[in-house]
């Protein structure tokens, strides 16, 4: 007789149990923090032109706990590039939530919300997931306009587009002007670095179509008058590779900021590797600069006057070791300023490209 009564008292422990169980449960989901969510407020116009132009995106984090930060790029064509610039790839969470950054103009925009110490990509094909220090992920499309006209040169036969937008190829951001290069009467291309209306602003033109293998040659007047911080860069780049690797030759006039270094350089990119740079002097008054570019070799040369046949040779070296091959590079002719916010020695300048020439 006793079992028999011991029956529903157990039944009745197990369903009091039961609802312990459901009020716990209960009580830690209403405790239990809310998932970091992301989304984007304002979107910038659509332009696959990508580093010519700027414009602003913003948005919101809810649930973001202090020190997140957000991940923002652009995708032109495959690509998508971090943003701003590669050097300034975060973007800060606001007390009230929003976030708000400039951004190259691009197809589509991205949003990433990540964990203090994320180390991002400056460039990717696929945007990182959820997990590993990424906490959400928003995306949007850019907002349908007329397309924007860019300025172009038409420069030794060849058409230029010029940089509109900023670019942290120095070190740190440069803040570039349409108005800063042009073609004279006599077809010579100027790039001038000034300081207009309190912002200081330097110069590029990119070549609209990409040559491959061949020999590249710039004809360039006195560069012996820029300050120590300036650079002309004279070089190909494949600007939509979809990694960190930089794939460019290049040609660099710039002591970089100190006074009592040579002023030029050749250099198969990545700089940091010591056999891919040779530093020289560079005389003053007009000098050739040339590379000639072949399958697993590249040789560079200087010299004096305006051409190839015949002007004293200032310097030459032929690299064999990590010579790109040809993909989406493009010509580059850039007046930039080297980490301006370290030295005094900013000054307006101006130089003079009299030729471009591209052999097969």
């Amino acid at each position: 007789m006793n079992l028999a009564r011991s029956a529903p008292n157990q039944n009745w422990s197990k369903i009091v149990l039961f609802a312990v169980v459901v009020l716990l449960a209960g009580c830690r989901s209403q405790n239990a923090p809310s998932k970091p969510s992301l989304e984007i407020t304002q979107v910038p116009e659509a332009n696959p032109g990508g580093p010519v132009q700027l414009g602003y995106i913003e948005g919101r984090a809810q649930n973001a706990s202090p020190g997140k930060q957000i991940v923002l790029y652009a995708r032109s064509g495959a690509v998508w590039w971090i943003q701003p610039f590669a050097n300034q790839p975060f973007t800060q969470v606001q007390p009230d939530a929003t976030w708000r950054n400039s951004t190259h103009l691009g197809t589509d925009y991205a949003a990433v919300l990540v964990e203090p110490g994320f180390r991002p990509a400056s460039k990717v094909t696929t945007l990182p997931a959820v997990g590993n220090g990424v906490l959400a992920v928003a995306t949007a499309k850019g907002r349908p306009v007329a397309p924007i006209v860019s300025k172009v040169l038409r420069f030794s036969g060849f058409d230029w587009n010029v940089r509109a937008a900023g670019s942290d190829r120095g070190g740190e951001p440069n803040f570039y002007d349409p108005d800063n290069a042009w073609v004279d009467d006599h077809g010579y291309l100027h790039l001038r670095m000034q300081q207009r209306n309190g912002n200081w602003s330097c110069a590029e033109v990119s070549m609209a179509r990409s040559l491959g293998y061949g020999s590249y040659i710039f004809v360039v007047q006195e560069t012996g008058h820029l300050s120590p911080s300036a650079v002309l860069g004279l070089y190909t780049a494949d600007d939509l590779r979809g990694d960190d690797v930089r794939s460019e030759l290049d040609v660099e006039l710039s002591r970089w900021g100190n006074p009592s270094s040579k002023n030029a350089q050749y250099v198969v990119q990545p700089f940091y590797v010591p056999e891919n740079v040779i530093r020289f002097m560079a005389p003053s008054g007009t000098l050739t600069h040339m590379f000639r570019w072949e399958p697993g070799r590249v040789s560079f040369k200087t010299m004096r006057g305006s051409g190839t046949g015949g002007g004293a040779t200032v310097n030459e070296h032929v690299f064999t070791s990590g010579v790109p091959t040809p993909a989406s590079e493009t010509t580059h002719i850039d007046l930039y300023d080297f980490r301006h916010s370290k030295t005094t020695s900013q000054q307006p300048t101006e130089v003079v490209i009299e030729k471009f020439e591209f052999l097969p």
